[in-house]
């Protein structure tokens, strides 16, 4: 039994050793970096953030302050007695978090959802991927990114589901475990989060639910290596809606680096439109 256990998790070992090894070679973990430099030495950018800034900063500080004040102390009492000395910092943790999944699921649904698009949409534009902005919506002349953007064709975005809610309260108990608990919750949180980053993406290159799943397992490790971080920035209280934007833009970036290096299936449009 014993030397079934250890191959076992030998095996675990080594799949885990190549999935890091994988992620560390696509680089995709510096996007949400390179997202909030692009971000910041592209104003064009800021004019959807700048558009819905005031009600989502007010948003962001009553669900963080609403939080605190309410959950933090019976979380804090639990952890206490599992975690010891580190329960204050995995309950802000865990507070956070919380909070942060409130927000995204009030801010996503009723404030942010076009301008994200628009942020999407503009990176590439200015990344000069017109042609493939253009399956999703109007494109109107002219030389700045944002004005160039006309009417959607088709909205991409989807509000947060039941299923993504229910699948986050099915997780948060990871929290409870000190320290490695919060970094797996955190992973987790991560791998959803990466391919959910390029649903827009994946519509305006006309994939099919089987092309976009089989898109994503091929790069599994990429996606789950972009997500964390980007998990992480979008944790940070009220700041995190300004991290959605950057992290959004760290997306497109992405997006636009898989177009021109031909990463992306050949002939995959082409694959969905005779599969319709």
């Amino acid at each position: 039994m014993s030397e079934k256990v250890k191959e076992i998790a030998t095996e675990d070992f080594q799949r885990t050793k190549v999935l890091a090894q994988n992620a560390v070679r696509s680089g995709a973990y510096l996007y949400p970096i390179k997202g909030i430099a692009y971000f910041f030495t592209h104003r064009s950018l800021w004019k959807p953030l700048i558009s819905i800034l005031a009600p989502t900063v007010t948003l962001g500080l009553g669900v963080t302050a609403f939080m605190f004040a309410f959950t933090y102390p019976p979380q804090a009492a639990v952890l206490t007695v599992l975690n010891g000395p580190l329960a204050a910092l995995t309950t802000i943790l865990l507070v956070l978090s919380e909070s942060s999944i409130i927000f995204s699921v009030l801010s996503k649904s009723f404030l942010i959802d076009g301008a994200l698009i628009d942020t999407f949409d503009g990176t590439l534009v200015s990344r000069n991927m017109t042609g493939i902005v253009s399956e999703g919506r109007q494109i109107r002349p002219g030389s700045d990114p944002i004005s160039k953007l006309g009417k959607i064709i088709k909205r991409p975005f989807a509000k947060f589901t039941l299923k993504a809610i229910i699948r986050y309260f099915m997780y948060l108990p990871l929290s409870f475990i000190p320290v490695i608990g919060t970094v797996l919750f955190i992973i987790l949180q991560g791998r959803k989060f990466g391919p959910s980053a390029h649903e827009r993406y994946f519509q305006l290159k006309q994939m099919s639910s089987r092309q976009k799943e089989e898109f994503v397992e091929k790069r599994k490790a990429a996606y789950t290596s972009f997500g964390v971080p980007a998990v992480l920035l979008e944790l940070v209280p009220v700041a995190g809606v300004f991290f959605a934007f950057t992290n959004t833009v760290g997306a497109a970036l992405w997006a636009a680096d898989l177009e021109q290096h031909n990463t992306t299936a050949p002939g995959l449009r082409d694959q969905a439109k005779k599969a319709e």
